[in-house]
């Protein structure tokens, strides 16, 4: 699988944890992508996030650049700049996950690279987006959450707004980011023109609004929360307590509802006709949510996953320790392990993508070091001499 984008090269200029997810993505199918860092500023700010930080490093930062390579580079630097123009001229990319006026101010677009390399794509992933009035300020998942009204459907009836324990986000404009970046790259190679692909945290929010947006901007409807993460029109699906847990159940269809009921020996609720058909469970939600719950609770979560599986859509409410050693989990191949010399054999989430099946047809390479691939970038794929590199590295550019 790592072969896939074998051939593609990006220039990411990124920090923290939307740009450097999506990049992950492409590092791991194969592409090679050149993580710019500041030399004088520790690099990218993830290197520092506690828990467990060390020297310039962190597991935080290594969840993200796993199979990536460094090169510290002052963009600001007049030499600097021509170092990564250098670059430009051998890549497909730039990818840079700032703050929306900064693209522009440090020459990241398309305008300011075309000359360099006219199949160049430029991609920024910025939080309010390359336009708008709040183009220029800082913005992170959270706050797309409150923003884009996610906080406002999150948590239970009349507690206060909750974001989601994820960065959704965050996780979400970078894959749309690296969608477009990709699309646009598969474009210049046919017409030999670049272009500028311009993704916002805060347009991702926005777009994932989806059904509940297009009920709002049409309808007479206005979202609410609802208890136990209930689904906002099919019902039953929500999460119920159980004897020692939870479980969740999702009755998408009809006949879904009616194996339900029948695991559950409840004919009655079948007969009822109150609860027959989507639009009757809709106006009865309360109703039918009480009789569900009450019997939910005379058994374990296990006894009814066993009584459910394969019936009706439904899962267990599991911690993340659980979550990591569900056995679908381990089948398909979604830990990996790396070596690393201060942290030691480190397990990681795998990328979801498989390809004939497969993840293991190459090894991974932990997250670099702050620089650790500068010399090899300058000297084997720019073609810089020693003298040069030294040179550099004396004025601190590198």
């Amino acid at each position: 699988m790592k072969d896939l984008l074998k051939g593609v090269r990006i220039v990411a200029v990124e920090q923290f944890g939307a740009g450097p997810f999506g990049t992950l993505h492409l590092a791991d199918l194969g592409a090679e992508v050149i993580k710019i860092e500041n030399p004088h500023a520790g690099g990218d700010i993830s290197r520092s996030v506690p828990p467990f930080a060390g020297d310039q490093d962190s597991l935080y930062f290594q969840s993200f650049n796993r199979n990536k390579r460094s090169l510290t580079l002052d963009l600001k630097h007049p030499d600097g700049r021509a170092v990564f123009e250098d670059l430009v001229r051998v890549s497909d990319a730039v990818f840079s996950s700032l703050r929306g006026d900064q693209p522009e101010a440090l020459g990241l677009t398309y305008e300011h690279l075309r000359a360099v390399n006219p199949k160049i794509v430029c991609c920024a992933l910025t939080g309010y987006g390359l336009t708008g009035p709040r183009k220029a300020e800082p913005a992170y998942d959270y706050l797309m959450q409150a923003y884009a009204g996610w906080m406002s459907l999150t948590g239970e009836p009349g507690s206060p707004p909750a974001k989601s324990a994820f960065s959704v986000v965050d996780f979400s404009a970078g894959l749309v980011a690296m969608t477009g970046m990709l699309s646009a790259i598969i474009r210049a190679r046919e017409t030999g023109a670049g272009c500028d692909v311009d993704v916002s945290l805060l347009d991702t929010a926005v777009s994932m609004l989806n059904y509940v947006a297009i009920w709002t901007l049409n309808r007479d409807y206005t979202p609410e929360r609802l208890a136990a993460s209930a689904h906002p029109s099919i019902v039953p699906s929500q999460a119920f307590e159980t004897a020692d847990g939870w479980i969740v159940v999702f009755c998408a269809k009809e006949k879904f509802w009616l194996d339900l009921a029948a695991a559950m020996d409840a004919q009655d609720l079948i007969d009822d006709p109150r609860y027959q058909g989507f639009p009757g469970r809709l106006e009865h939600r309360g109703e039918l949510g009480a009789e569900l719950s009450a019997r939910f609770k005379t058994r374990t979560t296990d006894a009814w996953l066993d009584r459910l599986r394969g019936k009706v859509p439904c899962a267990p409410v599991n911690d993340i320790q659980q979550a990591l050693e569900d056995e679908q989990v381990q089948a398909r191949q979604m830990i990996l392990e790396v070596d690393h010399p201060d942290f030691g054999p480190l397990k990681q989430t795998a990328t979801a993508i498989k390809v004939d099946g497969d993840l293991a047809d190459a090894p991974d390479r932990r997250g670099p070091r702050l620089g650790e691939d500068s010399t090899a970038i300058l000297g084997e794929l720019l073609g810089y001499s020693e003298d040069r590199v030294a040179g550099l590295q004396r004025d601190g550019v590198v």
